[in-house]
């Protein structure tokens, strides 16, 4: 089985290792997190808590090839996408080159739901 789930296209290595990281830093560090969320999002650090936890689960779903998984990562990547839309309006505001990263980041989403949808999965 370890064989079979290090088989998988770059595109899904990437969801997967950014997936690990990101979750993981969203459960240890949920304040580094607060600068995407505007300052009228209802309980800020449960949904921070929330989409860690999401991301987590689909890393390892994508890693296991469970079918969930693909549709779990491509609901999360677009739950996240207004709190990236909100980070990069609001970087307008501030350091140009965190603005042009801000908004470099949205497009990546893209490919991102493009590669969680083509994740092979395991058929019975």
């Amino acid at each position: 089985m370890a064989s079979k789930a290090l088989k998988l296209p770059v595109g899904s290595w990437v969801i997967i290792v950014a997936f690990l990281a990101s979750g993981t830093l969203h459960l240890i560090n949920p304040a580094g997190f607060m600068f995407l969320l505007p300052n009228w999002t209802p309980e800020p650090y449960l949904l921070i808590y929330l989409s860690g936890i999401a991301e987590l689960a689909c890393a390892i779903g994508l890693l296991l090839r469970k079918d969930w998984s693909r549709y779990l990562t491509i609901a999360t990547l677009l739950a996240v996408w207004p709190a990236n839309w909100w980070f990069a309006i609001d970087a307008l505001n501030g350091d140009m080159l965190l603005a042009v990263v801000a908004w470099l980041r949205l497009p990546l989403q893209i490919p991102l739901i493009l590669w969680a949808w083509r994740h092979p999965v395991k058929t019975a």
